[in-house]
């Protein structure tokens, strides 16, 4: 077994996924279609493949202490000139995503990671193309505007081919996954049920 490049993050439901994903594609964002549209939690991190079911249990675990909680998106912001980015802001729900963010990397847990940047929860739809792109996705989706509850958040591994894929689904409050698929070369990833 070797190394997996992995992310969990909370998916922007549809129809508003689909939506700033092709939205994010006509900004001429190379990277669009191979990465689902999400608010992250766990940003791209390297992990011994070994681990996936530890890392799993991990997750049940946090999912199976959460509630559900709203979430709403509106307008636009930018990292720029710190980084290349433009994204739909996040005007309801960063508090929850914030706090588990942090239990995911917890030190103490299998996927300890240190952020580059403060964590800010947000949607990007717009990451290292050109200026005039990145101003126009600015300007777009300024009046943009979504909001959804948020029930579950995912795991997800990075293909060679630089495409995220979906591992594993984690409800909150049940401590269980909802969806696995396998691993590639592996096993499904199936964390049991957690119990308080």
């Amino acid at each position: 077994m070797g190394t997996v490049t992995l992310g969990v993050s909370i998916a922007v439901p549809e129809p508003h996924g689909s939506l700033l994903q092709e939205r994010r594609a006509g900004f001429g964002d190379p990277a669009a279609h191979g990465i689902p549209t999400h608010v992250t939690l766990l940003p791209p991190t390297e992990a011994d493949e070994a681990r996936l079911p530890e890392i799993a249990a991990h997750l049940a675990a946090i999912a199976a202490h959460s509630e559900p909680f709203a979430m709403r998106l509106a307008g636009t912001g930018t990292f720029r000139p710190l980084s290349p980015v433009v994204y739909v802001r996040l005007v309801e729900g960063a508090a929850d995503c914030d706090r588990l963010q942090q239990l995911v990397r917890d030190g103490a847990g299998p996927v300890p990671r240190e952020l580059q940047f403060p964590y800010h929860p947000h949607v990007t739809v717009a990451h290292g193309i050109a200026e005039e792109a990145m101003d126009r996705a600015y300007e777009d989706l300024a009046g943009y505007e979504a909001a959804w509850t948020c029930r579950s958040f995912a795991l997800y591994e990075q293909g060679a081919d630089e495409v995220w894929r979906k591992l594993c689904d984690y409800e909150f409050g049940s401590g269980r996954t909802i969806s696995a698929v396998p691993a590639q070369g592996g096993s499904p990833v199936d964390a049991p049920a957690v119990t308080p």
